[in-house]
């Protein structure tokens, strides 16, 4: 008899992209050729400074050891000097800032420090799955706040207020959002620190898209009194091209931080010492460093704004991060059966919105995170994809 899962598990499903991976690998191995404009993990390398200090760091016998678990100090007055240059945000490196394996592992650590079962998080609808995921793994209560296109993908925050918030311990926002591109505002930031004060709920922004065709850099931390009530992660995922590293952090009231790393210092060990240094690096990049990053993003993003315009799809063109988000025609009926049939047909795979949430219904999200080679030969597919249906529906 086979020992049964915790129940736990029974409250998430396996992650969208990682079925669609697994159909698109068959589908390689069938002998399709099949363009993936769905993940943004970025394609482009970081600096060649960070690399050489990861080879320089790692060649020394000293650095392979366990680290400390809240990283080594020059990291964090790294991240703390980032803050102050681009975001003019001050933070005590010593006390405000706690670098992560990645940001998705502070969604993780944050939500097992605070939510206690039957604590209810207000998640954004559309929005990351993890967030709504990593609730239901702690027992917290997901409850969705909509977010719509006419209200600039905004919170409406007086429509929260007229609801019963006695059980919100916690709200997830995301500006630069994903997957809509919509940017924060001073003023938003500062109406949702007030909100979170007033009903004394924690606040968190995950911001990792900042640098990604966006010079407004703009960080929750910056309104006053925030510290008291709000929590920012970030992370060099997508800023610095350093995904697959697993480096971030989490900024906020020393309290706060303290309560992240009782739950860190659980679960893991401490950060490779080569790849910390390497950090330090990459955190010191000049401004032309960035820009020359967005100047690839900028000319992809023609692109894909071209493939939008083919499939019919309306989007907003001052759009941040990674990725271009689109409302599908009115005439498509099912948005998931309009994406398989341009991956099955079109051999073009790209992200429905619902994935995302029951808002994101009526939309699609196309990747920056491929050349600019295939993203015209996925131009061209599509192209002829629609135009063998327009012809194929016209009147003989």
């Amino acid at each position: 008899m086979k020992v049964k899962p915790a129940k736990r598990t029974e409250s998430v499903k396996e992650y969208y992209f990682s079925q669609k991976l697994r159909q698109i690998d068959q589908m390689r191995k069938a002998g399709a050729d099949v363009i993936s404009l769905g993940i943004g993990s970025p394609d482009q390398p970081p600096s060649e400074n960070t690399i050489s200090a990861l080879s320089s760091e790692a060649v020394r016998p000293t650095s392979h050891g366990y680290q400390s678990y809240n990283g080594i100090p020059a990291l964090r007055k790294a991240f703390a000097d980032w803050y102050r240059k681009y975001f003019n945000v001050e933070l005590d490196p010593d006390s405000e800032i706690l670098p992560l394996m990645g940001s998705k592992e502070g969604i993780m650590h944050i939500s097992m420090a605070f939510v206690n079962p039957g604590d209810e998080v207000l998640v954004p609808d559309p929005g990351y799955p993890t967030y709504s995921s990593v609730t239901n793994l702690v027992s917290g209560k997901v409850r969705y706040y909509g977010l719509y296109e006419d209200n600039g993908w905004y919170p409406d925050i007086q429509k929260l207020e007229d609801t019963d918030l006695s059980r919100v311990k916690l709200m997830w926002i995301n500006y630069p959002h994903m997957p809509t591109g919509a940017k924060g505002t001073a003023r938003l930031f500062e109406n949702l620190v007030a909100f979170a004060s007033k009903h004394g709920f924690l606040l968190c922004n995950d911001n990792p898209y900042s640098f990604i065709l966006n010079t407004e850099y703009l960080s929750l931390l910056s309104v006053d009194g925030a510290k008291d009530t709000a929590l920012e992660l970030n992370s060099l995922s997508k800023s610095h091209n350093m995904a697959g590293w697993r480096i971030g952090m989490v900024a906020g009231h020393r309290e706060y931080i303290y309560d992240i790393l009782k739950v860190k210092s659980n679960m893991d060990s401490g950060m490779f010492r080569a790849m910390q240094t390497a950090a330090v690096e990459a955190l010191g990049n000049p401004p032309s460093w960035y820009e020359t990053v967005n100047a690839v993003y900028s000319r992809r993003r023609r692109i894909v704004e071209e493939i939008m315009d083919i499939l019919k799809c309306r989007f907003d063109k001052k759009q941040a991060g990674l990725f271009v988000w689109g409302r599908i025609p009115d005439e498509i009926k099912s948005c998931e059966e309009f994406v398989e049939e341009i991956l099955t047909k079109a051999h073009v795979f790209i992200t429905p919105g619902f994935i995302f949430g029951s808002r994101g219904d009526r939309y699609i999200r196309i990747s920056l995170c491929a050349d600019e080679k295939p993203l015209q030969e996925a131009k061209r597919r599509i192209n002829s994809h629609q135009s063998l249906k327009t012809n194929h529906q016209s009147p003989v």
